[in-house]
């Protein structure tokens, strides 16, 4: 019998289940936390990550790209002030919500390991941690997490943007899996699974945004 990997999340010892298989890869998901994610042996490389990322063409003078920000920027709106830490994990090239934010008083870091890659950014603590449309591409999620643990101060809020899993049928038709670089699939359980562990009050402002609050 296969042993199916540990889950790049919860780390449980409990056998993933088999979730989804297209003509490129496979998906399993864990019956813990409940994370969909590619199998390992279809994870792709460094240099495929960065030329995917290097692709994107967003900027402030874009205005659908700030529209799209605003789903998240908007509710996080009335957290934000001059009193206010925040690091943009994961800001791509072009870090447009970093900007915005600190039009709205705070200071902002940044981090990013192809585009910011900052090591003495992680070793701060921020009230605030911002993950727009990042947390999808990473291969070992728990990694992230416990740094995020670390990094947040008391009552900090975490504020995520990713598309969210909601069942194996739509899965199935879910453009948003087949980014080769997509390959951590969130769901409203899995967040709500962090945050019972962990401590959190858990928001779901919209439909790809979550907020969690430490208590």
């Amino acid at each position: 019998m296969i042993q199916l990997p540990r889950c790049p999340l919860c780390q449980t010892d409990t056998p993933a289940e088999h979730y989804h298989q297209d003509r490129k890869r496979e998906y399993l998901q864990c019956p813990r936390c409940h994370l969909v994610y590619v199998h390992p042996n279809n994870l792709p490389s460094k240099d495929v990550e960065k030329l995917e990322y290097s692709l994107h063409e967003n900027s402030a003078d874009d205005e659908g790209y700030v529209r799209f920000l605003s789903r998240l920027l908007h509710p996080l709106q009335p957290y934000l002030s001059k009193q206010v830490s925040v690091i943009d994990f994961g800001c791509g090239p072009e870090p447009v919500l970093a900007q915005l934010m600190e039009q709205k008083g705070a200071e902002v870091a940044l981090y990013d390991p192809f585009f910011a890659n900052q090591p003495e950014n992680l070793t701060r603590q921020y009230h605030i941690i911002t993950c727009t449309e990042a947390i999808e591409h990473f291969h070992q999620p728990h990694k992230e997490w416990a740094l995020w643990l670390k990094m947040l101060k008391p009552n900090g809020m975490l504020a995520i943007m990713t598309k969210r899993v909601i069942d194996k049928t739509r899965f199935a038709q879910w453009h948003y899996k087949n980014d080769p670089t997509h390959v951590s699939f969130f769901s409203e359980d899995t967040f709500t699974y962090l945050a019972e562990q962990h401590g959190f009050i858990v928001e779901f402002p919209s439909n790809d945004v979550v907020f969690m609050k430490k208590v």
